[in-house]
């Protein structure tokens, strides 16, 4: 006499955990939806191109979470869900708004991600590293595009001086969420 067994101690046999490309997936999409999101929460500062957002904040949070090359893959998905026309940019989408003021911040998306998540590791200083190095990378690319427009020092005071003590404020939240959540989520998506 045989007995079908049926047990949840194999939870993956049974179809309820995602298999490991299903969370990469997943984990991808989430966070270039996030970023999405991030972008719509904007502020205006008077006498900018450049919008206040949490955009930044999610980017570096990516490559944290993901990892390296995961986390600017949800970038990459970002930018071309905003190509393709998408609205997920602060004020539309389309290709050509990365020709407009804030278009080297976010073609710098990828890059800034992958180097948080390549510095980000049980060391809190090391992760604190990599966050910096992520958010440099974003100002680096932003200010790059506002300086072939016009002058360096007017692309310093519309594009760095105005956002960087909040962006500071944004390293400090994902540091928080990274030594919290980081190593056991990355694990999962890993």
């Amino acid at each position: 006499m045989t007995t079908n067994r049926f047990t949840l101690t194999q939870p993956a046999a049974a179809g309820l955990v995602p298999s490991r490309t299903a969370r990469r997936v997943i984990g991808v999409v989430a966070l270039a939806a996030a970023t999405a999101v991030g972008a719509r929460i904007s502020v205006l500062i008077p006498g900018t191109p450049v919008p206040f957002t949490f955009q930044p904040l999610f980017v570096i949070l990516a490559g944290v979470l993901l990892g390296s090359r995961l986390g600017a893959a949800s970038q990459a998905l970002y930018l071309a869900a905003g190509i393709a026309g998408l609205p997920v940019f602060v004020a539309g989408g389309g290709a050509a708004y990365l020709l407009g003021p804030t278009g080297g911040y976010l073609m710098a998306y990828p890059l800034a991600a992958f180097l948080a998540g390549m510095w980000a590791d049980r060391s809190t200083l090391r992760t604190l590293a990599g966050l910096l190095l992520g958010l440099a990378t974003i100002y680096a690319g932003g200010l790059a595009w506002l300086s072939a427009v016009g002058d360096v020092n007017v692309a310093v005071a519309l594009g760095l001086r105005p956002f960087v003590l909040m962006d500071l404020v944004k390293v400090a939240m994902v540091l928080a969420i990274a030594r919290r959540i980081g190593g056991r989520t990355r694990a999962r998506v890993a």
